[in-house]
């Protein structure tokens, strides 16, 4: 192809977008980033997860000293968390991230910035305009990120709601509400219930579903539920949210049976992608409901455009966003030969405690493989020294294997969960068997106490099977020498 104007063409100012950028320009290639006028910086932080870890540290502080405080009787309410100190210091270190990450590193770096919305031409060279310029590119990447996806809900267009996309923004300029009522079970919405709980809030917690996240190990969603229970959310599963009303100045959600009163309502139900302005059609990229097609490479129906990110669907997860613009940008500028595996990457929620997965659970295992050749294992968090030490024994760690070691997946809810499951996405990735994670001799006391506690079931499950397999042969034995 001759007459480009570059290697490469990224649309949107996403983080997949930014690392997608990042790539190229790593990789040599000549590359130009498309950013809306109205697009956030792609790092910008999430506050919850610093509110999370301020919650976690004040409760810790607070259960040191709640017999002293008791017994001066002073109000337990002076030794809450500041809402407003919290989202100052998340603030602040959302600052240091844009500084780090920022448009102008990108730039640095010989990355064209182009501000601005445009869309692809249907003409004979396919091409991309923007401020009355024409783009030529050897490949495109979609990468411009989804937005809030709001249900259809009778009267929701006659009252004011918050979304992931303006709650922090809203929280910033106003004083916390006291009641809430959350709308859908996506990690940030768990997130943000927490939260609110902790800092004092009234929170329900809606689901439509049965499970609280329909992807995780069934045993840990449970566990999530009665956490978020202990913490003082209500959670109302297989409900449905028939009505809202503003009543006397007050917000009502109907919710099955049940009519609950709240001050704000934040809806987190899921995103759909920003794809309308692009005209797909004209160049034969198809998209069905709220995903764009691709192929295992990323690949639209147009070979030439690519996609990664939330705008091909899923949760918008920072990581998974990242490695699928690794392996998209690698496809685009050379032989498409790269294809995703998202049983090697790992996915999380930013609870109390931490919640991570990898790979299959039990229940996805078993439809994929004979259920004779599944084993899991699970161990608690409370036999690790550390979790001890630091008084954070709730948890629990578990593994699924195949008979033969190689591990299909781990799901853990605990202390350092995210950084844990690394360790096991690695495993995953490099093949590494069960039996060779259980030779570990990890620091002690540390958290990886807990996996290799978890990995060495596997061997006491293999003597126990030998064990009984020699029995079984002896008793053979004895039953054809008296039979002789």
């Amino acid at each position: 192809m001759t007459n480009v104007d570059y290697d490469i063409v990224i649309i949107g100012g996403s983080i997949a977008g930014y690392q997608a950028a990042l790539t190229a320009t790593q990789l040599g290639a000549k590359v130009a980033l498309i950013v809306g006028a109205d697009s956030a910086h792609p790092y910008n932080l999430h506050p919850q997860y610093v509110l999370s870890e301020i919650s976690k540290i004040t409760q810790q502080s607070r259960n040191l000293v709640n017999l002293e405080i008791q017994e001066k009787n002073i109000n337990l309410n002076t030794a809450s968390p500041n809402w407003k100190n919290g989202l100052v210091y998340a603030d602040a270190v959302s600052k240091n991230i844009t500084q780090i990450n920022s448009f102008g590193n990108l730039v640095a770096q010989g990355v064209d910035i182009i501000v601005g919305n445009g869309q692809f031409q249907s003409s004979r060279k396919l091409s991309f305009t923007i401020n009355n310029r024409r783009l030529y590119s050897r490949t495109y990447l979609l990468a411009n990120g989804s937005r809030p996806l709001i249900p259809n809900i009778n009267g929701l267009e006659t009252i004011e709601y918050l979304t992931i996309a303006n709650i922090w923004e809203y929280l910033e300029r106003t004083a916390l509400p006291k009641n809430w009522v959350i709308l859908g079970g996506i990690p940030q919405s768990i997130e943000i219930a927490q939260i609110l709980a902790k800092f004092g809030c009234h929170v329900t917690l809606i689901i439509k579903y049965s499970n609280i996240l329909p992807n995780l190990d069934s045993e840990i969603s449970k566990l999530i539920i009665a956490q978020l229970e202990v913490d003082g959310v209500r959670v109302f599963t297989q409900t449905t949210i028939t009505q809202v009303r503003y009543i006397e100045n007050k917000k009502w959600v109907q919710a099955g049976n049940k009519a609950i009163e709240t001050d704000e309502i934040l809806i987190a139900t899921g995103q759909q992608p920003n794809l309308e302005y692009l005209n797909l059609p004209a160049v034969g990229v198809k998209w069905y409901q709220q995903r764009l097609v691709v192929n295992e490479k990323l690949q639209t129906t147009n070979h030439r455009i690519y996609a990664c990110g939330d705008v091909i669907g899923g949760y918008d997860l920072i990581n998974l966003s990242n490695y699928e613009a690794n392996i998209a940008i690698k496809n685009a500028l050379f032989f498409p030969r790269l294809k995703v595996n998202y049983e090697c990457v790992p996915w999380g929620i930013y609870f109390q405690p931490m919640v991570a997965q990898v790979g299959l659970t039990e229940q996805q295992a078993k439809l994929q493989y004979p259920l004779k050749q599944i084993l899991s294992f699970k161990q608690y968090f409370k036999i690790a020294t550390a979790s001890q030490i630091h008084s954070e024994i709730t948890g629990i760690c578990k593994l699924v294997v195949l008979e033969n070691g190689k591990i299909l997946g781990c799901s853990i809810l605990g202390i350092e969960a995210a950084e844990l499951i690394n360790l096991i996405a690695l495993a995953i990735s490099q093949n590494i068997k069960i039996q060779n994670l259980a030779k570990l001799s990890p620091i002690y006391p540390s958290f990886s106490e807990i996996l290799i506690q978890t990995a060495r079931e596997w061997n006491k499950n293999r003597i126990q099977k030998n064990h009984t397999l020699q029995e079984f042969l002896a008793s053979l034995f004895n039953v054809l020498r008296d039979w002789n």
